[in-house]
């Protein structure tokens, strides 16, 4: 039997868990098919950044993954010794949160079953066709068939992404020229410091304590850096380049999972064709420096959702579509350029160990740690250019696109709140004080799409307050401004 729906989301990982939920909490029909039969056990990613801790105070879902991770105030850029601190961002998460993807993935999901999504298992997509209403999918489910008709489809299944593929969606880029070893092991001598990171002649190691008394071994060996990545990773192999790189093994047994990775660097064409669009590894692979793919696919799930939701059920025009792509392939283009300098950083050569030197000693400045720690943890992203179009009214310049901490509010009414609390139902935020009372005429983003709005009226903001020359402040439910106005300044941005 054919499965009718609003949107099909291939792929139950972190990206694919967080978009189903965003489209069910607006009301959206959704179903995830997963080719896994079972949950992973294993954890490639292991870091949350300080914005994706934020996309999830959106919604208040903060408090879970808060629960379950370690907070860690530092940071680094390619391994260098001079770490990147988070103590000052202009953020409520002033860290990076040590949290198994394993664990993420278990709590999106039971999120996204809590508001309705239908998450199926053991589906592998194995065609794609679209038309102007809608796209049909077809695969195998546990050794049986299945069809499915969605308004829209997802590809949100990683690297190697059939939905990608079935689209015909180019996905440029350049092959693996380095590989590296990975190891979930336990070590009966651990390094003394609870982070153990280093780069040498002859390599590089990362050491990181996962629990339970297992650790992770990260290794890049120079004498085995050019090792094919379909070659099997032993234990034996793990050891003898730990030993070289490290001096020590740390008395390494009981390995619970061995891999192989590489640097192969790869952006899709388009975010969207027509009905299909990519989100998370699906549009973007890189060498997974700093742990940003995760994250950076968390942001892609969220610029997503509303835009998605409102289409199919705010009467926004299709073309909205179209700004996801505007707005979050720079952002994958950027992913790659971190990613690939620090991969670089990584290098074993006496002209890449000089450069780590000279490196070490510039991020010692305030301004340059800054800008790197804000870029690591995804706290830089504007949208300036924003393709929502804006209400015909004058805007307050400098605040189009830009993302917003979650300041404290002083209500009108007496109470506080803070600004994401108002946003966790996926609405767009009207903010205002007594000079902009209701919306604005005219302050839909088109003719027709009446977007789910929540009115809040705030006193008038102190000369200290980051709000204090803002008397009307309309927030798109991913936490960016679309359009903000003032009455004592009336200017075009």
């Amino acid at each position: 039997m054919e499965q009718v729906i609003d949107v099909a989301v291939v792929g139950g990982g972190p990206t694919g868990l967080m978009l189903a939920g965003e489209l069910a909490l607006a009301g959206v029909k959704v179903c995830v098919y997963e080719r896994r039969a079972e949950p992973v056990r294993e954890s490639r990613a292991l870091t949350m950044h300080p914005r994706s801790l934020e996309v999830l105070a959106l919604r208040g879902l903060e408090s879970r993954v808060l629960e379950r991770g370690r907070p860690l105030p530092t940071g680094h850029f390619g391994l260098l010794d001079t770490r990147l601190d988070f103590s000052g961002l202009d953020t409520t998460f002033r860290y990076t949160l040590f949290l198994p993807q394993a664990i993420t993935e278990a709590l999106l999901a039971e999120h996204a079953r809590g508001l309705g999504v239908d998450i199926q298992r053991g589906h592998v997509v194995e065609s794609l066709r679209q038309d102007e209403e809608g796209v049909d999918l077809a695969g195998n489910a546990r050794g049986a068939h299945f069809r499915c008709r969605a308004r829209y489809v997802v590809g949100a299944d990683g690297a190697r992404s059939a939905v990608r593929q079935l689209a015909g969606i180019g996905f440029p880029g350049t092959e693996t020229t380095r590989t590296s070893m990975l190891g979930d092991v336990t070590l009966e001598l651990p390094p003394a410091t609870p982070f153990l990171a280093l780069n040498n002649p002859r390599g590089n190691a990362v050491i990181v304590p996962l629990g339970n008394g297992m650790h992770r071994a990260i290794v890049t060996d120079a004498e085995r850096e050019h090792t094919p990545l379909r070659e099997p990773l032993s234990l034996d192999e793990l050891r003898a380049s730990l030993i070289r790189v490290a001096g020590s093994d740390f008395g390494m047994r009981e390995p619970r999972w061995l891999s192989r990775f590489g640097d192969e660097t790869r952006l899709a064409e388009q975010y969207r064709k027509e009905r299909v669009l990519l989100a998370g590894d699906a549009a973007h692979m890189h060498y997974p420096a700093g742990g940003q793919g995760l994250n950076v696919g968390l942001q892609d799930a969220v610029n997503l959702g509303w835009k998605l939701a409102a289409v199919l059920r705010e009467g926004a025009p299709g073309t909205l579509l179209d700004s996801y792509h505007q707005e979050r392939h720079p952002v994958g283009r950027a992913l790659l350029s971190n990613t690939q300098a620090q991969s670089a950083l990584m290098g074993f050569t006496p002209e890449i160990l000089a450069l780590r030197e000279l490196m070490n000693g510039i991020l010692r400045l305030p301004a340059v740690n800054r800008q790197l720690a804000e870029q690591l943890g995804g706290l830089d992203v504007a949208f300036p250019q924003a393709p929502v179009p804006m209400p015909a009214a004058e805007a307050l310049p400098g605040w189009t696109g830009r993302r917003l901490p979650d300041w404290p509010l002083r209500l009108a009414d007496g109470n506080q709140r803070s600004l994401y609390s108002a946003l966790h139902a996926g609405q767009w935020l009207w903010l205002h004080t007594k000079y902009a009372a209701p919306p604005p005429t005219g302050w839909e983003p088109a003719p027709g799409w009446r977007p789910r709005l929540n009115v809040q009226a705030m006193k008038t903001p102190e000369d200290t307050s980051p709000l204090h020359d803002v008397d009307g402040l309309l927030v798109r439910p991913d936490g960016h401004v679309a359009w903000a106005w003032s009455a004592a300044r009336r200017s075009v941005v």
